[in-house]
Formats: structure tokens, sequence, C-alpha cells
């Protein structure tokens, strides 16, 4: 970018340079005086003619530093190659003859630079010779193609395009006219810019042009008094305004005779002529303190983006944000930190989806002003990479831009541009990839999640970025198969390695993926297994159990046990919480049988506190009774680790678990079951064994709130229908009353009574087995979700 970090306007020149009189020509004290006023262009010519009439090392030096600060780089590099020639030449002048070497590409290594001189390339840390063969070294997968109706042979740069197609940019097109006479750049001691151009570099001076979709371009003026350089326009089209920023023709400021002139950020409407109308200036403006320039609008975010060298930066201009509200009323200024900034200049912020790219000369890169991107999250920002090529060359790359149609676009002054600077559009030399993310209610996911493409023949990884509107886009070799990896917290990670553009035809694959929210600590499967009396081995009868547990854990990588182990009350309490714990530890040291490791089992012990019944200390109660206390209820929960991203389960893939209760669904027609209650001959009465089972439907019901219970009470065939009805109503109310006084909400309990009309077995004629009778002696249990 040429000469738009500051224009100085000298007010009074004290003094120059001492040179003597003697060893200085009349012509040498004229090109160091257009040196001072930072009229670049014209100093370099006069150095040159000074130095043919007598070459001096400074001379030739200060004609390099001339043409260097205007980026005229063919000739900086001709003038640092003489600056080397002489013997006074230091380290510096080196570097800098190095780097304007690159950026002229002039063919040689840096080893043949060097040659003859004391230096090799270590001596230069501050040219990162290993960060610019490697970007080098990256494979194009774009390339740039000059936008020929908008680029002139003068500065074009900073595109910007409107939901309409009209497209805004600053160049300062038109003819030079060279200062050729000490006239025509008025002296030092005049208080005024020359009106014609900007003597920086002789061009005419920046302004903001409009070109729309018939190729017609004009001049985009502002309303500012005293305007005299406009640029970096950035729309808010939800208010009908561009902000942009104004180097102002400031002639006095009070209490001081020396000052400069720094760049403002301004904002009005575009008027029906298609002018800036209403122009106010944005409220951090200081133009004799500090810079604020190139601004972004970020209307998702209501963020101002901008750069500034105000005081309490990193150094040189770092990038800021204001938020905004609805009246445009602004926060204060948010220093987008060491990450983002650097002790030399950042500029040109561009912000999509929580994506940010921006420009930079200090971040490590190829040369001159390199485009990086960064991800944002909130007030931080990580994955700064440098672009490489061909978004950035040796020379100044900035600008970047993505259209509402997803064009993307980049200002630089590379070698082979139609003029200075030049805007490019970047297209592709390869598929496209469009992934669509949305969460469950069918809405587009633009941020907060990270994505990662690799190519599977090198897995080589690929750059995505979200285009406007949020889509994940990328851009995919030809006949080759791709990977792409999804993840955000609290939800399924995706992994999708299906995606292939061999034998492809179109131009995009297109993909749509939904996030499902990871339903932590859900319980999918409980049971209980029971203990003897004073013991913790496991019983025989407890094997079967804890052997299914360990099946569905090894099958099940997402599973983790939780183990509350439990006593009856008869012996101390101290005694039985030990106990318990032992009780808990058995059940660990059984599952490592099965290689589960101990870090997928939770253990708890409560001693007799959690009792399942009445029988206390000193309370008689059966030995049935006291068993149902000696105890340890398993929990298998799926996905229990909170702090942990999981990988959608290959079990869930094609069904919709938006709801956590869909979890226990999938899962529940694999590994669950419930038991049948059976009853003796004409009775309602529940057995033993059967409040063993509804133990661990309770357990079962507790732990998965979203569930309700359907007890179905049936009789067998004998006896009247009347009498069968109301039996069976007594067997649905008992399993009922049960699980209610154990503490299940009854409103969870939906009963039922069907009496002798659906039996197991049909013995309407009486020739059944008393076992084919008792099986139809049943009440069924079946789980729904519950209703909302």
């Amino acid at each position: 970018m040429k000469g738009l970090i500051k224009i100085t306007l000298p007010i009074v020149f004290a003094c120059m340079t001492a040179v003597s009189a003697q060893a200085q020509n009349r012509q040498l004290k004229y090109a160091d005086k257009q040196f001072v006023l930072e009229n670049y262009a014209h100093a370099g010519e006069m150095y040159g003619e000074a130095y043919a009439a007598k070459p001096k090392y400074l001379t030739a030096r200060q004609a390099a530093l001339s043409f260097q600060n205007v980026q005229d780089y063919e000739n900086s590099f001709k003038w640092w190659e003489k600056t080397i020639s002489h013997e006074e030449a230091s380290k510096e002048d080196y570097s800098n003859y190095l780097s304007a070497a690159m950026k002229i590409d002039q063919g040689k290594s840096i080893e043949d630079l060097l040659e003859g001189s004391p230096y090799n390339e270590f001596d230069f840390p501050e040219i990162n010779f290993p960060v610019i063969r490697e970007l080098q070294k990256k494979e194009a997968r774009v390339k740039l193609t000059p936008v020929q109706e908008l680029n002139s042979d003068g500065s074009d740069y900073g595109l910007v395009e409107s939901k309409s197609g009209v497209r805004y940019f600053t160049s300062d097109r038109g003819s030079e006219n060279p200062s050729l006479k000490p006239s025509i750049r008025l002296d030092a001691k005049n208080n005024l810019f020359s009106e014609e151009k900007n003597d920086f570099n002789d061009r005419p001076y920046f302004g903001i042009f409009r070109a729309d979709d018939q190729g017609n371009i004009q001049s985009f003026n502002s309303d500012v008094t005293a305007g005299m350089q406009f640029s970096d326009p950035s729309l808010m089209e939800s208010k009908g305004l561009v902000f942009y920023t104004l180097f102002r023709d400031i002639k006095k400021i009070k209490k001081t005779r020396e000052f400069d002139v720094n760049p403002e950020i301004y904002f009005g409407k575009i008027d029906a002529s298609g002018n800036i109308s209403e122009s106010k200036p944005f409220p951090l403006n200081k133009t004799i303190s500090h810079g604020v320039m190139t601004p972004f609008v970020d209307e998702a975010s209501k963020r101002i983006y901008f750069a500034s060298d105000m005081p309490g930066g990193n150094g040189g201009y770092d990038l800021y944000y204001v938020t905004y509200d609805d009246d445009l009323n602004f926060g204060q200024p948010v220093n987008l930190g060491s990450d983002i900034n650097t002790a030399k200049n950042e500029s040109h912020p561009f912000k999509l989806a929580d994506r940010l790219y921006f420009s930079s000369k200090g971040h490590p890169g190829l040369g001159g002003m390199d485009i990086f991107t960064a991800i944002e999250n909130g007030s931080s920002y990580s994955q700064i990479e440098n672009m490489g090529i061909p978004f950035n060359s040796v020379r100044d790359d900035f600008a970047f831009t993505v259209t509402e149609k997803g064009k993307r676009y980049l200002s630089s002054d590379r070698q082979g541009g139609m003029g200075m600077d030049d805007i490019y559009l970047i297209e592709d030399l390869s598929k496209k990839l469009i992934a669509r993310i949305i969460d469950c209610d069918g809405n587009l996911v633009a941020a907060d999640f990270n994505s990662q493409l690799k190519n599977k023949k090198n897995n080589s990884p690929i750059q995505t970025l979200r285009i406007p509107g949020g889509a994940l886009s990328a851009d995919l070799d030809i006949e080759s198969d791709f990977q792409l990896e999804i993840h955000k917290k609290g939800h399924f990670s995706i992994f999708d390695d299906q995606i292939s553009t061999i034998g492809f035809a179109g131009d995009t694959v297109y993909r749509e993926y939904k996030l499902f929210p990871i339903p932590y600590r859900t319980p999918v499967y409980v049971d209980i297994v029971y203990y003897d009396l004073d013991k913790s081995a496991i019983r025989k009868d407890a094997e079967p159990v804890l052997d299914k547990i360990a099946n569905l854990m090894a099958e099940y990588d997402f599973l983790d046990l939780v183990v509350n182990s439990h006593t009856d009350s008869r012996a101390s309490n101290a005694y039985n919480e030990a106990l318990s714990n032992r009780r808990a530890d058995a059940v660990r040291d059984y599952l490592s049988n099965f290689e589960i490791p101990g870090n997928r089992v939770k253990l708890e012990w409560f001693g007799e506190e959690k009792r399942v019944n009445d029988c206390g200390d000193g309370v008689p109660c059966p030995e049935t009774e006291h068993q149902l206390n000696r105890r340890s209820e398993l929990v298998l929960e799926a996905f229990s680790d909170p702090t942990k991203d999981y990988k959608l389960p290959s079990q869930f893939i094609g069904r919709d678990i938006c709801d956590p209760a869909d979890i226990f669904t999938v899962l529940n027609e694999e590994i669950n079951s419930l038991p049948t209650i059976y009853f003796d001959f004409d009775k309602a009465d529940l057995r033993p064994i059967h409040k063993k089972e509804l133990e661990r439907v309770n357990l079962m019901m507790q732990r998965i709130p979203s569930l309700d219970l359907l007890p179905q009470g049936h009789t067998d065939q004998r006896g009247s229908d009347d009498y069968n009805m109301k039996l069976s109503e007594r067997r649905a109310k008992a399993v009922e009353d049960y699980l209610s006084k154990r503490g299940l909400e009854k409103r969870r309990i939906v009963s039922e009574w069907i009496g002798e009309s659906k039996p197991i077995n049909d013995c309407a004629s009486g020739d059944c087995s008393e076992q084919k009778h008792q099986e139809n002696r049943r009440t069924e249990l079946k789980l729904q979700k519950e209703k909302k």
C-alpha cells in the first residue's frame, strides 16, 4: 500500500541535517529537503542526479531509502546495489538490499546476492528465510486474476461489494504530476497541501470510486470539509451507511506550529446520487494525536474493526474493535491483543463468521505486508496463519474480502500488475466443497465450531472458510478423496470420510450435517446385584448381570459404570460403611477380568444410610427384606465425562437423536429388558423375587426421568371375565403401589388391566398345564417417553 500510514504536515521546518556546505552541492541540498518533506519520489530522482555527478555512499543510500519509502522496488534495488558497493555499507544496508532483491524476484540465490560480503543469511534474523521457503513450498489451490475493468495504471485496492452488486474501491487513478520545480511543491514554510496531487509520490490523492454492474465507474465524493484523501470503504447496509478513512487538510492548530496530520474514520449516508452525505466523525478520531483507519463493519456482531496507533498498543498500527448499538452509540476500543498485533503495522481487518483476516508487516511472512487469518473466540484468537502463496507475495498484499456471493478478492502491488496496487479476483483451481452445519432446529450454525479437512491420499490439511451466511467452504483437489471432521463444544463430533471428487463431474460437492448435543451422563441401563450377610464376594447369581455389563462396556466405549453399594442395618455404621466400600471394590475387580479399566468404573458407598425399606436397627424384618438392602446398584451412563468431546457413535448414525431420551430409546432396543411380574393363583401379592426386580425398575425410572412406566395386569382364564378384570387391576396396582412407596411419582405410572383377554397361552378349553396357566398370571412392564 502506497503512502497511507501518515501524511506529515510540517508547519515550521527549523533545520535540516547538518551537512558541510563545502561537501554538499545545491542539488543535493534540495534532495535532502524533499526527503525531509516526505516528497520521496522527487527526492529519489534528485539523489540520482547528485550521485551521477559525485558517487558517494550516503547519496546512494538516500536514493535507495527514497525509492523504498514509495515502494518503487526496481529503483530501490538498483540503489541498494550501488549502496553496498561502497566500503561504508552496513549490515542494515545489506538487509535492505536483500529485501529489495526478493521483491523484484531478480533470480539470484541468497548466497549469490551475498557473495563477496562478510555476511550470510543467518546474519539477518529480521528476514525469516526458513519461513519464506516454507511458505513458498505451499501448493497453490487458487489463481489470482486481475480485475481488469477496475484496475488502472495507478493504485487500486480495497474492493467491497454491496448486496445489490455495486462495487466500491479506493484509487488514485489519473496522471502523475511530478515535482520538477521547487515552486510546484510548496515551500516547507508554507502551511498548505499541494492541491493538485499527493506530494508523497506525485500521484493524485486517493478517492473512493464505485462501479455498477454495467462497468460504469464514477468517483464517490464525501461531504467532509477539507477532506483531501478518501479510502477504505466499508458498508453498513442495514442503515445505508459507509465507513471510510479520511485525511483532512488541517492548516492551523492552536498553541503549536508543528504537527502531524493523521488519518481519521468518518461515516455517512450513501445518497441517491451515489455520494456520501451527512458524514460524522468516528468518536476515536484524534488527528493530531494518533491515526485511525481501515474500518470494517461487522454487522453480525455489531462491531467496527479498525487499525490505530493510539497510545497503549503493541507498536505501529494495531487492530481494535468497538461495539455499537442500534443508535450508533460506540463502546470503548478493545485491542485485539498481542497474538494479533505486533510491534509493526497491522491493518485491513475483515471478519467472516468466526474467522478474522488481516494484513501485517510484523508476523513472519514472505515480505512486505502479508495477509493472515485467525480464529476468533470471544476476545481471544488462535490458529493465526499466513495464507501463503498465491494469496501473498514478496510485496504488499492486503484488503482480503469475501462478497455476499462468495467471491474472494485481495489487493496487491505484486509484479505483473497493471498499476502500483491492483485488485485481484481469487479463482479456484479445484472443486468446491459447500457444507451446511445445522442444529436440531434446522438453523444454520455459523460460528463456534472447528473444522478439519484433509486429503486422504497424503493426509495434508486443507483450509476451510465460512462464506457469507455461515456455510463451510473449501477447495478440493480433483480426483481425490477427503475426510472432514467438525467439532463443537458439547456436541457430537462429525466425521465424514466419504467426500470424493473422483469421477465427480460437477463444480461443487454439497453436504449437510446436523450437530447433535451430547446428552452427558445419560443412564441407559441399570441393574442390581445382591450379597450374602456380612459378605462382599460376588455371588453366582450376580455373575450373569456383571457379565452382561462387561460385554456392554466392551462393545460401547461411551458407556461408563456408576456403582452405588449398600448394606443392611445390622452391625455398626462404621463397619457397614467399610463393608459397602468392599462391595463396590468387588464389582470393579470383577469387571477388570474383562479388561474394563478402573477409570470407567465410578465407585460410591453408603453403608446402611440408604435402605430400601424400614428395616433399621432393632426393627424386626424377614431375611428377604434385609436382603434387599444388601446390594450394589449398577448404572451404565452414556457419555459420563462432561469435559470430553465424543464422536457420534456408529449406532446413532442416520438417526435423529436431538432429544436425550432418543439416546435411551436407541440403546434400549439393544441392551435393555424389563421383567415380567408373575403371581400365584388368585393372588395379587408380590413375590420376594419380584421385589428385587422392581428395585431395578425403580432405579431405572429414578435415573431416567424422561420415561413413563406402563404396568399391564393379566390373569389366567379360570374364573369369570368380571372377576378376572378386577384381579388384573389389583395385580397392576400391586406394582404401582410398590414403586410409589419407593418414591416413583404416580404421574409417571400409567397402569392398565386386561383381565384374561390377552393370554400368553390359550387355555380356554382347560387343556393347559399349571406352568402355562402361570405364564398367563402376570403384570407386564413397558416404557414410553414421558408426554410433555
